[in-house]
């Protein structure tokens, strides 16, 4: 591994200061399951300085607030699966944290971390995509919540500018209990990218389904929503034909390559198969009064 200068944060106003001061010279550190890959084998010249972001408290844990729920970035995905504030409230980013890697990945690895990778393929991005999170970034101009969906640019590119730093996740309080699933198929069981992973949330009142959002992941250079399978679903009774089409419809909004794990046409086979798997898990969680109008 090549030398490079390393600064532990104090808070979270220290470490956007030594981002500033750094500008692309700078990485950041929290759990270091990906960075310390790119340090020990990327091709390119080290950074000037990694800022360890690992001790900054307000970028730590997990609450219920007045807006929703809120998870700093730096949470584990280990906390996350054993959060029963998680397990209660939004279940689906449990199951979707426990299939992030191997045991010691999930008990590194950090929410925020997976997001701004900003791999096509994050475990982590659908789910919080079809809960219409929000994300809070602090930058040398002060502090602005965007949607995720704004955070997302391209492969491994954010829409962060020099000297920001994501600090938290949130979940606006009116999607908290929202029925949710989240699928993933990769080429193994453990370990593996997914080939496609997809979550879908929906209200079911009335046995109708209400405020639909359909996530898909590892189809497009970023995660995107089906917006087309969603208008489907709107206002549609429940039923397992209107969730097989919803499927179909997104198999349509997806844009995947070839390459070798798997081709574009698997690919959009595996989305209406999982969109409908994730409508069927999220029926699953709604209230008991919801499933038997759907029934």
């Amino acid at each position: 591994m090549k030398p490079f200068g390393y600064v532990a944060a104090k808070d979270c106003e220290h470490a956007v200061a030594l981002l500033a001061q750094y500008g692309k010279g700078a990485r950041v550190l929290a759990g270091g399951t990906d960075l310390l890959a790119d340090l020990k084998f990327s091709p390119h010249p080290p950074p000037e300085v990694v800022v360890d972001v690992s001790r900054v408290k307000e970028m730590k844990g997990i609450s219920l607030t007045d807006a929703g729920l809120r998870i700093g970035a730096i949470t584990t995905h280990g906390e996350i699966i054993e959060s029963s504030v998680v397990q209660q409230v939004m279940p689906a980013l449990a199951d979707a944290a426990g299939v992030i890697g191997a045991h010691q990945t999930r008990n590194l690895g950090t929410l925020g971390g997976n997001l701004m990778t900003c791999v096509p393929s994050m475990d982590s991005g659908p789910t919080l995509l079809a809960l219409d999170a929000q994300v809070t970034i602090a930058g040398p101009a002060g502090r602005r919540t965007i949607p995720l969906s704004e955070l997302f640019v391209g492969p491994r590119r954010t829409s962060l500018q020099p000297g920001e730093l994501l600090v938290d996740v949130l979940v606006p309080k009116e999607n908290l209990n929202k029925p949710t699933g989240f699928q993933k198929f990769g080429l193994r069981k453990g370990q593996a990218l997914a080939l496609v992973n997809a979550a879908a949330s929906a209200w079911m009142n009335d046995g109708l389904f209400s405020e639909p959002r359909i996530a898909l992941g590892a189809v497009a250079p970023v995660v995107i929503r089906a917006p087309k399978a969603e208008a489907y679903l709107a206002g549609r009774p429940v039923s397992e034909e209107a969730m097989a089409e919803a499927g179909r419809i997104a198999a349509t909004e997806a844009k995947p390559i070839t390459d070798f794990r798997a081709s574009a046409e698997y690919r959009r086979d595996l989305v209406a198969v999982l969109v409908k798997r994730c409508l069927v898990a999220a029926l699953g969680r709604a209230t008991p009064n919801q499933k038997e109008l759907a029934s």
